[in-house]
């Protein structure tokens, strides 16, 4: 927790928290902007309340993997690419526990801002709904319930998705492969068509996730082999 605290501190929150922000109000105004004109058009833009839940959760997971990338590239690869990692292994302090450190805060933050992104979004969202009626049908304490477990299983999923850019990154050092590759995986598992999105498939976010864990344990086995 000390080494987790101490990266924390270091690595300045401030550009992470403001591009949260900044992409939360971008998805809702996106969110708002096709439901007027589809009003505007006397059409219906979302056909229940469960595909609204879906398409705000694709929107949010797919913003929020590519900023578990970068958040990767920032704490690990970069550092490596700069050799400032170097100072960090001179301290009485192992290896691999740094890097251990470094990943548990890139996928914990990443897990925390999907869930919370969800939550302000669908909030938002939800309460123009409740003005503008721009969904058929009620939204009740069981879907909410329901919709709420799924928040939390398919957050963690792509928190462990987002890690899986390591394994690219880690081969020669690069950051634009992590970032690239964060947005490869986003383009495969975000296509949607009306109620149905290959992200929301449980086993997809979670088969992934099982990847993004098994390429953060290979990084941290060979931390002691990596030349920095």
């Amino acid at each position: 927790m000390n080494l987790i605290r101490i990266e924390l501190r270091k690595m300045k929150m401030g550009w992470y928290v403001r591009g949260a922000l900044i992409a939360n109000l971008i998805i809702m105004g996106f969110l708002w902007l096709i439901c007027y004109s589809e009003k505007a058009e006397s059409g219906v833009s979302f056909q229940s309340t469960e595909e609204a839940f879906l398409i705000i959760g694709t929107f949010v997971r797919a913003v929020f993997i590519v900023f578990g990338a970068v958040l990767i590239a920032k704490l690990v690869i970069s550092e490596y690419k700069n050799k400032t990692i170097l100072v960090m292994f001179t301290y009485p302090i192992s290896r691999k526990k740094l890097l251990t450190a470094k990943l548990m805060i890139a996928g914990g933050l990443t897990f925390i801002t999907i869930l919370l992104s969800n939550i302000f979004i669908a909030a938002g969202f939800f309460w123009l709904n409740s003005i503008y009626h721009f969904i058929p049908g009620e939204l009740t304490s069981e879907i909410i319930s329901q919709q709420a477990i799924k928040m939390a299983v398919f957050a963690f999923g792509a928190a462990g998705t987002s890690l899986v850019p390591i394994f690219f990154g880690m081969r020669k050092h690069s950051v634009p492969a992590t970032i690239i590759s964060s947005v490869v995986i986003v383009m495969l598992i975000s296509s949607t068509s009306p109620g149905f999105s290959i992200s929301s498939v449980v086993y997809i976010p979670l088969s992934l996730a099982a990847f993004g864990l098994g390429f953060s344990y290979m990084a941290i086995r060979n931390a002691d082999k990596q030349d920095a």
